[in-house]
């Protein structure tokens, strides 16, 4: 008879192969784990969208956090919204029935995010709360199979994504905020690990074994170290041993004090934008609605990016290295509201012009400046993206940051023709835009090829 089930087997033969230095390339601290290269799919893709759905969005108030701001801190507005709406003596869990999640249809949602432009895609397996969207056996009875949509929503929307050559990659939080093994350990000042080892590394096997995601998402670090968690152990093993051992992807958010400094690549904190670029490849993480992560019934459109925000904020991330990671939080029923898809499907008609700015491209010797309008900058090859944002009154550009030769060319993303410009001394130039619509409302690029 197993004591253990299969995944914490897995993770005890890991740990003791780790030990013996078995097969590895990677050995179970952070030195060796981060150096480690980054897969090069995760950094021509730039743009992927990021997927907030669990039992939060059953209340669908005031955020993803709404268990622990009623019930964790007691926060008054959660406390009234609870007295005024549900019966004395609701539970949390009563919630769960109602993720019926009868509309969610993940070929549907596949065709949104591919119309995005975005080249990957990630999901909430799990959230602070503990519910799996998978049947997690480590997770009876609170997770998407056995209560609630009574189907597999990693899997499906996996199956689905994939068909359409999207790279699919899972969030997964490391604590809950209510798992008594959990509070166990941290009453015991994480001296204890039970619950990492009877719950989270079977999961995180589990995941890894059964849905092969190209990217970990991990989240819920910051209570406890490094050790406690177990990560660079976990880690070692996903880059040596599992599975998707080539191509995973993976962030920074491993144990409190790792972000920014250990892991893949580098979240650093939700909405990270920095103010230079940065040396270590990063993301930023961001939501449509900018007051919550999953979905709110009272959200209101002045609480919503825009379309034009959203074009700048991603020409300035690609521009510092970095990618954008576009959030939306879809309702119980399991659709993506109407508002949400708008802009993820503007998004990808700009994306269809002016992509070539985007996708693939490294960072210019000069991110930015800001002349007669403000511009971006990317590379690819020999060819230099200039992505302006706003429009120039008298059709003129100036750009003085490229060296210009009698070899130069400039052209305008989505214009048939060659634009005019005339050179400046010592360095830039002066370029005629036309007076035709190019076909974008928001956000132009300038291709200069020939230019130094």
């Amino acid at each position: 008879m197993l004591l253990f089930s299969p995944p914490v087997w897995c993770f005890l033969f890991m740990k003791l192969a780790s030990l013996l230095g078995i097969g590895a390339q990677y050995t179970p601290d952070w030195t060796s784990l981060d150096s480690r290269p980054l897969p090069s799919w995760y950094d021509e893709a730039k743009f992927g969208i990021f997927v907030h759905w669990g039992v939060f969005a059953v209340p669908g108030f005031g955020s993803e956090w709404f268990w622990w701001h009623w019930q964790g801190d007691k926060n008054q507005k959660y406390v009234d919204f609870m007295t005024k709406n549900y019966p004395p003596g609701y539970s949390y869990p009563e919630f769960a029935p109602d993720f019926h999640a009868q509309f969610f249809d993940p070929d549907q949602w596949a065709e949104v995010f591919a119309s995005s432009g975005a080249k990957y895609v990630v999901l909430t397996s799990k959230h602070h709360e503990g519910f799996t969207n998978w049947g997690s056996p480590n997770s009876w009875n609170w997770n998407s199979v056995d209560t609630g949509p009574h189907r597999d929503i990693v899997g499906d929307l996996g199956a689905a994504v994939r068909k359409r050559s999207l790279h699919y990659g899972l969030y997964h939080s490391l604590f809950e905020w209510f798992h008594p093994l959990y509070l166990s350990d941290k009453k015991a000042g994480f001296k204890t690990q039970e619950y990492v080892f009877r719950k989270v590394m079977p999961e995180l096997h589990g995941l890894v074994y059964s849905y092969k995601p190209d990217l970990i998402w991990s989240d819920g670090d910051w209570e406890a170290p490094d050790t406690y968690w177990n990560s660079t152990s976990f880690l070692a093993w996903l880059y040596n041993d599992s599975p998707v051992r080539d191509t995973v992807v993976t962030n920074d958010r491993w144990g409190a004090g790792c972000s920014c400094k250990h892991g893949g690549y580098y979240n650093c904190e939700d909405k990270y934008t920095p103010g230079q670029l940065p040396k270590h490849k990063w993301e930023k993480c961001t939501s449509i609605d900018t007051y919550s992560w999953g979905y709110r019934r009272n959200m209101m459109v002045y609480q919503l990016l825009d379309l034009p925000t959203i074009i700048d904020d991603l020409a300035r991330t690609v521009a510092l290295g970095g990618n954008y990671l576009l959030n939306v939080g879809p309702t119980a029923d399991g659709t993506i509201p109407a508002v949400f898809e708008e802009r993820l499907r503007a998004v990808g008609q700009w994306l269809q012009v002016n992509g070539e700015a985007i996708y693939a491209s490294q960072p210019w010797r000069v991110q930015a400046e800001n002349t007669t309008v403000p511009i971006w900058f990317t590379s690819k090859g020999k060819s230099v993206y200039a992505i302006f944002l706003e429009w120039p009154s008298q059709y003129s550009l100036k750009i003085i940051t490229p060296k210009t030769s009698s070899l130069s060319n400039v052209t305008l993303l989505g214009y048939p023709q060659p634009l005019k410009w005339s050179a400046l001394d010592p360095a830039g130039l002066i370029v005629t835009l036309p007076t035709m619509n190019v076909g974008v409302a928001h956000g132009w690029t300038l291709r200069l090829d020939g230019v130094a």
